[in-house]
């Protein structure tokens, strides 16, 4: 079983291979778990809004860093720096690009 150090999770990131932090044995079959049973398997921030998400509403669930790996490798295991949540907020809290598919609902020029 595999637990990486903090300087070969920077090198994992400097080379690309990220990938192989979160395919580890210990991050899925470990941390994972743990995590999710730690967050009764709902998502944090659904859950601060008001709302339920859970995988029984078949919704993926993903473990987040809260102070990002790339700055912060020293705490990819630390249970207080790991949450649970959905891949809508996952994307939120990681500032990533979500493109939408825009429908136009306009079919001439007047556009009304």
């Amino acid at each position: 079983m595999k637990i990486f150090t903090s300087e070969e999770i920077r090198n994992l990131i400097a080379t690309g291979n990220k990938k192989k932090f979160y395919d580890s044995y210990y991050w899925r079959f470990i941390i994972t778990p743990r995590i999710l049973n730690r967050d009764d398997n709902e998502c944090q921030e659904c859950k601060k809004e008001g709302k339920v998400t859970i995988k029984k509403h078949n919704k993926k669930l993903d473990i987040h860093h809260k102070k990002e790996l790339e700055k912060y490798p020293e705490l990819a295991y630390v249970e207080s720096n790991l949450e649970t949540v959905c891949i809508m907020h996952h994307n939120i809290l990681d500032k990533k690009n979500i493109k939408t598919k825009r429908i136009n609902r306009f079919n001439n020029e007047e556009r009304w």
